[in-house]
């Protein structure tokens, strides 16, 4: 991504400390936790290797082609999921920012956008911006006795916090793009 070298690698490190914690979410006795904690964990990794500072690393121009391929195969993947509801359209919107946003590093590698905010930067700016503030208002802690016992890939109160990191995370890249 565009921007400065320091906020580029906190992105990083919250985001692939989020892929970690989506694949430990995979080993869940809980089957909802399971079933999306591969295509956040695919989101976490994604987002942490999207967000280097291009002054330290320059992907090679072929890279951009396979994350849009990758993220636009999960993004479909959403979609088909979504037919048994829960969190996958997210999932598609989240995937499908990412395909927009590999487009738009192939297009214009190390280059700040000088014309300002494209159309479809905004309205995914203001999803996320949404989806960022309704998940923070969805933060309560749980009751210590609720969570006790539960493994770490069983905690919802973490897997909130992964989502809302993620969000911000999003929030972030858009505003470098």
């Amino acid at each position: 991504m565009h921007g400065p070298a320091s906020p580029g690698w906190l992105l990083v490190a919250l985001c692939a400390a989020t892929g970690v914690y989506c694949l430990l979410r995979m080993r869940s006795h809980v089957e909802e936790q399971r079933r999306t904690a591969g295509g956040e964990a695919l989101m976490g990794f994604g987002m942490a290797a999207m967000a280097v500072p291009a002054a330290v690393f320059t992907p090679p121009s072929w890279a951009w082609p396979v994350y849009a391929a990758v993220f636009g195969a999960a993004a479909l993947h959403a979609l088909w999921s979504a037919r048994a509801g829960g969190h996958h359209l997210h999932h598609m919107v989240g995937a499908s920012a990412m395909v927009y946003m590999a487009i738009a590093m192939a297009v214009s590698p190390g280059h700040h956008g000088g014309s300002g905010v494209p159309y479809v930067t905004g309205v995914l700016l203001v999803y996320f911006t949404g989806y960022v503030l309704l998940s923070g208002v969805r933060l309560v802690p749980v009751a210590a006795g609720a969570a006790g016992g539960a493994g770490w890939g069983d905690r919802p109160e973490l897997a909130r916090a992964c989502r809302l990191s993620m969000g911000i995370a999003m929030v972030a890249m858009l505003l470098t793009l």
